[in-house]
């Protein structure tokens, strides 16, 4: 059991500290508003990596992979992602002040994260190999309480990523100078827009 623990953990911080959508808006976000917008994307994203995990520890991965599923899915990715990033481009073109945008913005970091992990048809891929991957640890079909511990380990290891990376981002923020905050801003907006057109070409 420890032994699957310990894989579920480097598996969940492989996955949490990976370059994407996630952590791409978590930069933009913190660097505008600090610690806790960031901490709420990442927070916001657990909702949609608890769901992933739950369909692809259970097998259901194969059926959302019909295109009736996966074609709506990755168009609304991609225009949600593609959204995100021309916010980020304006942002990078025009420097909002810490103080300017409204309380709603604030608010809705939670959502954006949720959404945005949600959204993302990659993690069917993604959470259909580590339902294989599992299979392997353990030689045979892992058993409920194997996979119980599995989906408790990579979950302890999205939590810990949450709070590690909404402080590295507001560190940023608090020793970045205007420019280097431009070109965060504008290097998140291409990030998201080049996943945005990946989503797409997987069409």
């Amino acid at each position: 059991m420890l032994t699957i623990f310990f894989y579920a953990l480097i598996f969940g911080f492989v996955f949490c500290l990976s370059p994407g959508a996630v952590l791409a808006e978590t930069l933009r976000r913190g660097l505008l508003h600090g610690f806790t917008p960031a901490l709420l994307v990442q927070f916001g994203s657990l909702v949609g990596d608890a769901v992933w995990a739950v369909i692809g520890l259970t097998g259901i991965a194969l059926l959302i992979q019909h295109d009736t599923v996966r074609v709506p899915l990755t168009v609304v990715c991609a225009l949600y992602l593609a959204w995100l990033g021309v916010r980020s481009l304006i942002d990078a073109w025009h420097l909002p002040q810490p103080d300017s945008a409204p309380a709603s913005t604030r608010q809705n970091a939670l959502a954006v994260g949720a959404a945005i992990s949600l959204a993302n048809p990659k993690n069917i891929v993604y959470w259909g190999a580590l339902g294989s991957a599992l299979s392997g640890i353990v030689g045979t079909t892992p058993s409920h309480g194997q996979t119980l511990m599995f989906f408790a380990g990579f979950m302890l290891a999205s939590i810990l990523s949450c709070f590690l990376i909404a402080a590295l981002v507001n560190l940023l923020r608090q020793n970045a100078s205007p420019t280097w905050q431009r070109i965060s801003y504008a290097a998140c907006g291409l990030v998201l827009i080049y996943l945005a057109l990946l989503a797409w070409q997987g069409l």
